[in-house]
């Protein structure tokens, strides 16, 4: 398979049928966009032209056209395969889809054309990524929003998901790594946009079971390290012309 990047990780074959999965669009991307839905703490753009940065399969498109309206909808990814399975989503769903074969730290989209650029469990496939994130900042407009939800090191760095995915491994970080990188590039966010799901399905070691069994009590908020991290980070409106 011919890769539109040098560093692109290939996934194994299970993750490439995962990400096609009921459990994927029910239990990690709706979830995960109702979330941040949930962090902004203004007004949505009102018809936004919404970027999915990594759309894979193009199972995220009618989640967002539900959530955000957007009236221009791009999807960006590095794989030509998922882009023409996002493109067969996209004519399922009857919508109107600009797929671009794109690595992430070199976007083909123009200067502050973007309201909002999604950003779902891509970011820890990215090698390059201060350059992906400084692309994420080039073609937001000011006041536009990127909305950030990742897995961290503590879930990536484990026996299951190591064995059943496929990432690069020296660039995974943690909740606080990720929103650190997200401020240093310019972003401007409060603890009031911030979120860390703690779902069944992000407790590698076990999935959760042993609390639903009762046979263990979960660990609250402060006292255990975090497996997920969501974030809406808006582009100050300093520059805007």
């Amino acid at each position: 398979m011919s890769y539109l990047s040098d560093n692109y990780v290939e996934e194994t074959r299970f993750g490439f049928w995962f990400l096609r999965s009921h459990t994927w669009q029910h239990h990690v991307l709706r979830v995960a966009i109702n979330d941040l839905r949930s962090l902004f703490s203004e007004p949505l753009p009102v018809h936004p032209v919404l970027l999915d940065a990594g759309c894979g399969q193009g199972k995220s498109f009618q989640y967002l056209r539900q959530t955000f309206a957007p009236q221009r909808l791009i999807g960006v990814d590095a794989d030509p395969h998922s882009l023409d399975l996002s493109g067969a989503e996209a004519t399922r769903q009857g919508m109107d889809v600009e797929l671009i074969g794109s690595d992430c730290a070199t976007l083909a989209v123009p200067d502050a054309s973007v309201d909002l650029l999604f950003c779902h469990q891509t970011f820890h496939h990215l090698v390059e990524q201060d350059k992906a994130l400084a692309e994420f900042y080039r073609v937001l407009k000011p006041g536009g929003y990127l909305l950030f939800a990742e897995s961290t090191e503590a879930y990536i760095d484990t026996w299951v998901i190591r064995w059943l995915f496929r990432h690069p491994m020296h660039v995974q970080k943690s909740a606080a790594g990720y929103l650190e990188m997200i401020r240093r590039q310019g972003f401007e966010f409060g603890p009031h946009n911030v979120s860390y799901p703690y779902l069944w399905w992000s407790r590698a070691k076990d999935f959760g079971l042993l609390e639903r069994w009762g046979l263990r009590q979960p660990k609250p908020f402060g006292q255990r390290e975090e497996t997920l991290v969501n974030v809406v980070a808006r582009k100050p409106l300093e520059g805007a012309v």
